[in-house]
């Protein structure tokens, strides 16, 4: 699913114009990022937690020269964990044995 197509489908349920709902659209994602971005976890109760997480130092291989060690360096990442409900539907799509 897109942008694009969340905007099409919201603007259907609501009958709000599809520009508008694009703008709201944006704006909260804008904000998530913002807050994300700052180092601020985003809590959406019944979706999910954006937060960012610090990764730690490591030492990496290069495949072209496997025996020569590259470090690298902590980094920040931003990881997401669904809320219950996301999770539960989700597993719902794991195939039989």
């Amino acid at each position: 699913m897109t942008k694009r197509d969340l905007v099409v489908r919201i603007a259907a349920e609501t009958g709000l114009i599809q520009e508008q709902v694009l703008i709201v659209v944006q704006k909260t994602l804008d904000y998530i990022a913002e807050a994300v971005a700052q180092g601020n976890n985003v809590e959406l109760r019944n979706f999910g937690v954006f937060e960012v997480k610090i990764r730690k130092a490591r030492i990496g291989r290069n495949p072209n020269a496997p025996e020569t060690d590259v470090p690298i360096p902590p980094r920040a990442v931003v990881k997401f964990k669904p809320g219950k409900e996301m999770r539960e539907a989700v597993l719902k799509l794991t195939p039989k044995a």
